[in-house]
């Protein structure tokens, strides 16, 4: 009942409690207490289901879904014809991966003559394309190749002229210089040698940009069997020298003369400074061939033109092949190195005119095989991978600040080529019109023509004010670049195809192949900073624990079939592999997140991530026994077995217990 109250103003009401409202007791609040909390766990129950359903459906009901395509059945067949599952994946997953690849060759190998078999239909089919005027002349040279009738017709008679015009040669007969017994002298054989023929039998001579500020291109010398690069992996530095020093340090090259000859028309002087990688191995050489000169001059001759012979032998008849062939196999039975394989006529015509004639069939090799969907899902792919490094830069521990912030904004300020480059597609009077190739009269000297014409382009081309040379990768080439100066980065057409990339693969596929190549690429543009003294800001002791730390994990696996090398040499290499394994599976995992749906390849019984490390592997497949001992990188073995034991999540994916060799008890920290 309710009674009136006064309160302050007026009247108000004060309700009372009836019999049923009594206070609560202490089991009263206990139920409601309990009442509250099955509420609670059923909402929270609810919460669950749903995201139970809702993750069901993202990563169950669309995937992972067996891939039927062709292209996926192709790269299925490539995997289980490759690979050994009867090994167990946590002790060898080299040989899971790779352990019938004997059988099945390198990926690599057979992308290369794949890209070469590309550019043979091209060849083979010119009335399907619309040539330019002069580049019919790319055909020409094809076909005068394949036409071995003609060669053989021809006989040794080209090549006669060519040794007389050099002053002849005691195998083939007394001296001869225009009818004079007298031979030529030792520098003017040279200079023709490097000039007219693109021979260097004593020294490598090439014009290239310098890898340091301000990146201007330079006539570069180094030894006949060692690139810059594995130079640089041994310690050897290049030196700058005027032609005149060193003419002083190795004189028995005249140097003007033969760079005058070699880069005309660039003007060189006394004072022309040149980019030497082993001056000391100048300077042996000049020594020797002043012993040589002074004794067995004839024996210098002979071995310049036999240099030559084996330089024109693409050109020559099958006699000159035969005898190419044999020299191989004999100087692999006394090296213990297996001889250079026996390749078919059309491939070794394919790679000449591939040389020969770029410009033009860059364009055509890009039309043929690079579509548009290829190249949006490579941009796709590298972007996320890039973007991925980026934001993992601030958990690199031994990385100060500004030395992140620097990365970051370099990496951020990248261009990337991806496929074809401008200079690919666009048309140039070098493509149009080759004016200065000669077609004939014999086969050989169409093959000499066509060196010198090639000679010619690269010269002027570096002579462009705007060096874009510095880019220029062939797009049928299988290795990515990267220019310092740019800061552009290329990834050629050759390289983005099956089996490392298709629009069509599983993304653990493309991930897992070409998404550890672009990481691995990236991260190279970073290996100053590992050298010693190359970050000063940054913690060094805990840069150089990491390093130790990586150089002792591949030290411990053994040495393939009882081979050593040296892990100090391929440090660099190992520190790029080992961070790309890592940034690429971040990049995989951050790209299912974003999109639902993904499919596996059927029959191989793996999962998506485990499809992820089976892929990665097969990028590195190809037969130890043929590593080059001047391979600047780790054998194959080690390159898959490094990184995957540097992964914790190689280890939870593929279950492998403590203490087997894919499992050890600790880790590096590097990236």
């Amino acid at each position: 009942m309710w009674t009136e109250q006064a309160s302050g103003s007026g009247t108000g009401r004060r309700r009372e409690r009836s019999p049923e409202e009594e206070p609560p007791t202490a089991q009263d609040g206990w139920w409601q207490k309990t009442l509250r909390a099955l509420k609670t766990l059923l909402l929270f129950s609810i919460i669950l289901g749903l995201s139970l359903l809702l993750w069901g459906y993202v990563f169950q009901g669309c995937g992972p879904s067996p891939c039927k395509t062709s292209v996926c059945q192709d790269i299925l067949d490539l995997y289980l014809a490759s690979g050994n599952t009867s090994v167990a994946p946590c002790t060898d997953f080299f040989s899971f991966a790779c352990g019938n690849i004997n059988r099945t060759g390198s990926p690599f190998q057979a992308l290369a003559e794949e890209n070469r078999r590309r550019v043979r239909r091209i060849l083979e089919t010119p009335g399907s394309w619309h040539l330019a005027p002069g580049e019919e002349k790319a055909f020409g040279f094809y076909n005068s190749c394949m036409n071995t009738d003609a060669i053989e017709a021809a006989g040794a008679g080209p090549l006669r002229q060519v040794i007389e015009e050099l002053g002849g040669w005691p195998i083939s007969g007394n001296w001869t210089v225009s009818g004079n017994s007298t031979p030529l002298d030792f520098n003017q054989t040279l200079s023709l040698l490097m000039s007219q023929y693109g021979h260097f039998p004593f020294f490598r001579a090439y014009l290239q940009p310098l890898p340091t500020p301000p990146y201007l291109p330079v006539i570069q010398l180094n030894q006949m069997l060692k690139s810059g690069e594995q130079q640089r992996a041994q310690g050897k530095v290049f030196k700058m020298v005027t032609i005149d020093q060193l003419q002083r340090v190795a004189p028995a090259i005249d140097w003007l003369s033969c760079l005058q000859a070699t880069f005309a028309p660039m003007s060189l002087s006394p004072s022309y400074r040149v980019a030497v990688h082993d001056l000391e191995y100048l300077k042996n050489m000049s020594q020797l061939l002043e012993k040589q000169l002074l004794k067995h001059r004839d024996f210098l001759q002979s071995h310049m033109i036999f240099g030559l012979v084996r330089t024109l032998s693409p050109a020559l008849d099958s006699q000159f092949q035969e005898a190419q062939r044999l020299l191989s196999q004999k100087v692999g039975e006394l090296t213990g190195r297996p001889p250079m394989p026996v390749h078919p006529r059309w491939m070794m015509c394919v790679e000449k005119t591939e040389a020969f004639f770029e410009p033009t069939l860059a364009a055509l090799f890009i039309q043929e095989t690079f579509r548009p969907s290829t190249h949006s899902a490579a941009m796709e792919l590298f972007t996320t991978i890039k973007d991925t490094l980026i934001s993992h830069l601030p958990t690199v521990p031994w990385m100060d600040g500004e030395t992140r912030a620097e990365a970051q904004d370099k990496l951020t300020q990248l261009q990337v080529k991806m496929g074809p480059s401008e200079w690919a597609l666009k048309p140039d009077p070098a493509r149009q019109e080759y004016d200065d190739v000669q077609l004939g009269p014999s086969f050989l000297q169409t093959f000499l023509s066509c060196v010198r014409s090639r000679q010619a382009r690269v010269i002027q081309g570096f002579l462009q004010p705007f060096s874009s040379h510095r880019w220029q990768v062939p797009p049928w080439g299988l290795k990515a670049s990267y220019s310092i100066p740019d800061n552009v980065m290329v990834f050629p057409a050759g390289l983005l195809q099956p089996p490392f990339f298709h629009p069509g693969y599983p993304r653990a596929v493309n991930f897992g192949a070409a998404g550890s190549i672009m990481a691995r690429e990236l991260l190279h543009i970073f290996d100053q900073l590992l050298l010693p003294g190359g970050c000063p800001a940054c913690d060094t002791r805990a840069l150089q624990k990491a390093l130790l730390c990586l150089e002792r994990l591949y030290a411990a696996f053994p040495s393939p079939r009882g081979t050593s090398f040296d892990v100090s040499r391929t440090l660099l290499e190992d520190a790029a592999d080992a961070g790309a394994l890592a940034i690429a599976l971040k990049a995989y995992k951050k790209r299912l997140v974003l999109f639902r749906g993904e499919t596996i390849l059927p029959g191989l019984d793996l999962s998506p991530r485990q499809l992820f490390f089976r892929s990665y592997a097969q990028v590195m497949c190809r037969d130890p026994s043929t590593q080059d001992p001047q391979d600047i990188h780790s054998p194959p073995t080690l390159r898959v077995h490094g990184p995957l034991s540097d992964s914790p999540a190689f280890t939870r994916h593929f279950r492998c217990p403590q203490g087997a060799l894919l499992n050890p008890s600790s880790r590096c920290q590097l990236w």
